[in-house]
C-alpha cells in the first residue's frame, strides 16, 4: 500500500516536469519567431542587371532567388527592356558591338512594347547594320548613350556604302532618348578620301552612307536624339508613311558636302517639327513621290535651306504635292525656301506653301529654279517638271546676294505663284549682289507689302493658254 502511494507521487511528478519542459520549449520558439518577424531582411540596394527591382523589405514573403545574369544572346522573357550590355556589348567605343545590338533587336522584336536600351555613359561602335521587321507593336529604341560608326573609310564593306543603320519594314516604332548618333564622317568629306573611295570601290564618290535610314516603314517617330557628322544624309525616309520627327538636333559642319539633315523620298504623311538642323546641304530635302508633308518650327543653319528637289534628273518622272513649310528660321544659309528641278524632267510640283519664314543673312531667300545644275554646264532641254500653285507668304529678313530668284522653263512656265508680304532687305554682310528680284517666265499675283518694290513687277498675269501649256502633258503622269 505504501509502495503504491509512492509510485503515484512519482508519476504525477514526472508528468508535471514533462509539461513544464514542453511549455518552456514552445515559449523559446515563440520568442525566436517574434524576433525574426521584426528583423529586416537583407536585400540588394540596386536593381538587378535585368531591370527587376529587389524584393520589398516590408513584405514577409521571401523573395525569389535572384535570376542569373543573362548570357550573350538571351534575355529574361518576363522583361520588356533589352539592354545591349546584357547581350555582350562592351560600350567602350572601340570593340565592335554590332552583334550585341542585333541580338537585342531580334529578341525585343518578338515582344510587344519592348525597349532596346542603349544606356547612358557608354559608347558603342556599330558597323553597318540592318535592323529589320516586322516586329511586335510599340517597339522603342532608347538611345541614351552614344552610337559610333567606323571612323575610317577603309573599315566600311563595299556592300554597305549606302547606309549605316538601316531600318527595314518596321511599323509602330519609336527612336527616342538623350543620346547621340555620331557618324564620324569627316574622312568621307575630304578630297583625298573621295579619291581613295573611287580607286578602291570604282564607284561614284557621291555614294556615301546615310546615318539613319528607314525603308518601307510606317508609323515611325524619331524624337529628342542628336544625329551628328554623318558621311552623307543624317536621317532618310524612303517609301514610308506616317512619319513624325520632333525635337531632334542635327549637327555637321557647313563644309560637309551632301550632308542633308532630313531627306524624304517616296514618302507621305510626314510632320517635322521643333528641331534644330545645321549641316552642309539642305536642312530638309523633299524629293519625288512625296505628299502631305508639314514642316514647321525649324531652326536651319548652316545649310542650304528647305528644299523641294532637285527633281527630274536624267529625264526622270517627279511628282510632289501638298507641302506646307511654315514658321521657319534660317541663318547664314545658301538659300531660304526653294524648289529646284533639272531640265528635261517630267511630272509636277503643286500645292506648295512657304509661310512665316524668317531669314538672316541668307544668300537667296526665295527660289524657284527650273534650270538646276550641280555641274559647270548642263545641256539645255525643253521639257521640265511643271510647277503650279506655289505660295510664298510672309517671308521677312535679310539677304546677301538676291532677294527673289524665280527662273522658270521657257516651255513649261511656273503658274499660280503667289508672292504675299515679302519684306527682304540687304544684310550688312552682303556680297554686292543683285538688289532686284528676278522672275523669268513665272505667272501669278503679288500682294503688298513688298520689299524690294521690284517684286511687284516680277510676276506675269496668267491666261488660260499659259495654264494649259504648263499642264498639258504632265497631268496624267502624277
Amino acid at each position: 500500500m505504501k509502495s503504491t502511494k509512492h509510485s503515484s507521487v512519482r508519476f504525477f511528478l514526472f508528468v508535471g516536469v514533462a509539461i513544464f519542459i514542453t511549455f518552456s520549449i514552445i515559449s523559446v520558439e515563440a520568442r525566436k519567431h517574434n524576433n525574426n518577424r521584426h528583423k529586416p531582411h537583407k536585400h540588394l540596394k540596386d536593381k538587378g542587371s535585368n531591370g527587376h527591382k529587389a524584393p520589398d523589405p516590408a513584405t514577409n514573403i521571401p523573395g525569389p532567388a535572384p535570376a542569373p545574369l543573362p548570357h550573350y544572346g538571351s534575355y529574361p522573357t518576363n522583361s520588356n527592356i533589352f539592354d545591349v550590355l546584357s547581350f555582350g556589348a562592351k560600350g567602350d567605343g572601340v570593340s565592335d558591338d554590332s552583334k550585341a545590338l542585333l541580338a537585342a533587336w531580334k529578341a525585343a522584336c518578338q515582344v510587344s512594347g519592348a525597349i532596346v536600351e542603349i544606356p547612358a555613359e557608354f559608347k558603342f561602335l556599330i558597323k553597318p547594320i540592318i535592323l529589320q521587321g516586322p516586329c511586335m507593336p510599340h517597339l522603342v529604341l532608347e538611345i541614351d548613350g552614344i552610337l559610333l560608326s567606323p571612323p575610317r573609310v577603309g573599315a566600311w564593306p563595299k556592300s554597305s556604302l549606302f547606309q549605316w543603320i538601316n531600318f527595314k519594314w518596321v511599323h509602330d516604332f519609336t527612336i527616342q532618348g538623350t543620346g547621340k548618333v555620331d557618324g564620324q564622317g569627316s574622312d568621307w568629306w575630304s578630297p583625298s578620301e573621295v579619291y581613295y573611295i573611287q580607286k578602291k570601290f570604282k564607284h561614284n564618290p557621291d555614294m556615301k552612307p546615310t546615318a539613319l535610314r528607314f525603308y518601307d516603314s510606317h508609323k515611325i517617330t524619331v524624337r529628342d536624339i542628336e544625329i551628328m557628322n554623318s558621311p552623307q544624309c543624317h536621317l532618310k525616309f524612303d517609301s514610308s508613311s506616317g512619319i513624325k520627327v520632333d525635337n531632334i538636333t542635327i549637327n555637321s559642319p557647313a563644309m560637309s558636302p551632301n550632308t542633308d539633315g532630313i531627306h524624304l523620298q517616296n514618302t507621305k504623311d510626314v510632320e517635322i517639327q521643333h528641331s534644330n538642323i545645321g549641316c552642309g546641304d539642305d536642312c530638309v530635302s523633299i524629293q519625288t513621290g512625296c505628299s502631305n508633308i508639314h514642316v514647321h518650327h525649324i531652326n536651319c543653319g548652316p545649310g542650304h535651306g528647305i528644299s523641294v528637289g532637285g527633281l527630274g534628273k536624267d529625264k526622270s518622272v517627279a511628282c510632289v504635292s501638298d507641302i506646307v513649310v511654315e514658321k521657319i528660321s534660317l541663318q547664314n544659309t545658301l538659300s531660304g525656301v526653294r524648289i529646284k528641278t533639272w531640265q528635261g524632267g517630267i511630272g509636277s510640283v503643286k500645292n506648295v506653301t512657304f509661310s512665316n519664314i524668317e531669314v538672316s543673312d541668307v544668300k537667296y531667300p526665295v527660289i524657284i529654279d527650273q534650270f538646276y545644275c550641280d555641274k559647270k554646264t548642263c545641256k539645255n532641254q525643253t521639257d521640265a517638271v511643271a510647277i503650279s500653285g506655289v505660295k510664298y507668304d510672309s517671308i521677312k529678313g535679310s539677304y546677301s546676294v538676291q532677294p527673289i530668284h524665280l527662273a522658270c522653263s521657257n516651255d513649261v512656265p511656273c503658274t499660280g505663284v503667289d508672292l504675299i508680304d515679302i519684306q527682304l532687305k540687304p544684310s550688312s554682310n552682303g556680297y554686292g549682289g543683285f538688289r532686284q528680284a528676278l522672275c523669268w517666265n513665272s505667272y501669278g499675283k503679288s500682294q503688298a507689302p513688298l520689299v524690294p518694290s521690284s517684286i511687284d513687277y516680277c510676276l506675269r498675269t496668267e491666261s488660260g493658254s499659259v495654264k494649259g501649256t504648263a499642264r498639258s502633258h504632265h497631268e496624267h503622269i502624277c
